[in-house]
This record gives structure tokens, C-alpha cells and sequence, in this order.
């Protein structure tokens, strides 16, 4: 009977020899993790793409440096623009270098893109007409462009790649549908808004658009060429800030893994042609 009595209080205070340890590990645990405290950068967003990449950095690759993406919504790049203006984001990714200057000298911003990250895919798409190439479109042709500014200048520009049109020397300005100066196919050119163009498909002969605004639509076309300066810098984009936050060690950060080899892998792996890795 006093033998039992001995073991049960040697187990007892074994088992409060492991109580006190446990608590002793979890203590120096939760200081160690209180000691490394994460850091919090701000990203607006205003598209699916930069939203999916971002996404992929926030859950496989940030926590190794200590860091917190946290992703701000917004419709429209000049609001996030904006947002940038004011300090609500530190960063904000989704827009190419030529849409930022020229947004930067509507609201007086001081911008710089850090690390070119992925390109649209940009290309001359039919789906009216069974042709391989621009060559066989037919005298009188509908074409769509977009009809902001950035995007009716990069249509054009491409409608010019195809030899369909010539355009005047307009000194380094927007081209506009009033630039054209030859148009020996007597082409219809027609601007239309950026979204509704996928649905212009069936109306038009060919359009102007990006590759994700199609596989947006579910609609899925053999371009008829391709953009072939989609991966030109002011074509791609990256991480915009505010010039005065560009060394941010968060900023810092977060540029380093945007352009990881991971997140290539990513975007080749989800978007399959429709967006372009540009590092």
C-alpha cells in the first residue's frame, strides 16, 4: 500500500514536471513568435490576374519573409491610383508603364514600376471570318479597337504591324483613329468599349483585344497575330508605388517575390498563353 502510494506521487510529479515544461515551451514559442512579427504591405488591385498572383504570393511565399499582403479591391486603376496618392496602398499592381504615365500626368503622381512581372497577351482575333492572317481581310472589313486611349493607340499600332494601315508621324503622342492617313482596304474601324468587345465578335471581322478578356468570355480563338511588342517594357506590368516609397523594406520584399521562379511556374501553369511572364 505505501509502494502504490510512492509511484502514484512519482507519477504525479513527472506529470507535473511535463505540465510545467509544456507551458515553459509554449511561453518561449509564443515570445519567439511575438518577436517576429509580421510586416503589412498594402496592394491595390482592380483585375483577376494581378489578384490570382498576388493571392499565390500571399499563401506560398510571403510567410517565409515575415511578411502580410493584404489586397485592396478597387474598379478602376485611377482609383487605385489614387489610393496611392493618398497612402490608403503602398503598391499597386495591374497596369503597364505606358497606361501609368499617362495616368501619372492626369493626377500629378510621381510613379515608377519596380519588377516587370507578367504582360497581356494582346492580338488581332476574328471569329466572323475563317482567315489565318490579316492579309485576307476583305476590302470594307468591320474592326473593333478599344476606344480608351491606351488601347485605341496599341490597336492601331498593330493594325499599322499588319500593313492594313498607315499612320502620321504624331510625335511620340496617342495615336487616334483620326491619325490613320492610308487605309487601302477601306477598313470600317469602329472604337468600342474595352469590355463589350468579346461580344462585338459576332458583329465585327476582327478585333483588337487581350487574350484574357476572351478566356474571360469563354470564348476561345487562334489569334490572327500577335502583338509582337507584348513584352516590350511599357507593355509589361509590375508593382507600381510612389517614387518616395520605392526603398521600402516592405516594398523591398515583396519585389523580390513577385518575380520568384515560383510565381513564373504559376503563371505559365494557370494562364496557358493568355498572360505572358515577363522576368
Amino acid at each position: 500500500m505505501i509502494r502504490s502510494k510512492a509511484i502514484n506521487r512519482r507519477y504525479f510529479i513527472l506529470g507535473t514536471g511535463s505540465a510545467i515544461a509544456s507551458t515553459l515551451i509554449a511561453s518561449c514559442t509564443q515570445n519567439q513568435n511575438s518577436s517576429q512579427q509580421l510586416s503589412t504591405v498594402k496592394v491595390g488591385i482592380t483585375q483577376i490576374v494581378p489578384e490570382d498572383i498576388l493571392k499565390y504570393v500571399q499563401k506560398e511565399l510571403a510567410p517565409s519573409q515575415n511578411l502580410k499582403v493584404d489586397l485592396i479591391k478597387f474598379s478602376d486603376g485611377i482609383l487605385a491610383n489614387n489610393a496611392l496618392k493618398s497612402g490608403e496602398i503602398d503598391a499597386y499592381l495591374g497596369q503597364h508603364q505606358a497606361f501609368m504615365e499617362n495616368i501619372a500626368k492626369r493626377l500629378n503622381l510621381d510613379l515608377v514600376i519596380h519588377p516587370r512581372i507578367f504582360s497581356y497577351i494582346f492580338a488581332l482575333y476574328s471569329k466572323r471570318l475563317k482567315i489565318k492572317s490579316a492579309d485576307e481581310l476583305p476590302q470594307g472589313a468591320l474592326v473593333g479597337i478599344a476606344n480608351d486611349p491606351i488601347n485605341q493607340d496599341r490597336g492601331l499600332r498593330l493594325l499599322r504591324v499588319a500593313g492594313l494601315i498607315k499612320l502620321r508621324d504624331n510625335s511620340g503622342d496617342l495615336f487616334t483613329i483620326k491619325d490613320i492617313i492610308e487605309n487601302p482596304k477601306n477598313l470600317k474601324i469602329q472604337g468600342a468599349d474595352g469590355g463589350s468587345l468579346p461580344r462585338a465578335l459576332d458583329d465585327l471581322d476582327v478585333v483588337s483585344i487581350y487574350a484574357t478578356a476572351l478566356a474571360n468570355a469563354r470564348i476561345k480563338l487562334d489569334p490572327i497575330l500577335i502583338d509582337p511588342t507584348n513584352l516590350e517594357r511599357k507593355y509589361t506590368a509590375g508593382l507600381t508605388t510612389l517614387r518616395s516609397k520605392e526603398n521600402d523594406p516592405n516594398i523591398k520584399k515583396l519585389d523580390q517575390l513577385v518575380v520568384h521562379p515560383k510565381v513564373k511556374d504559376f503563371i505559365a501553369n494557370t494562364y496557358q498563353g493568355t498572360i505572358a511572364p515577363a522576368f
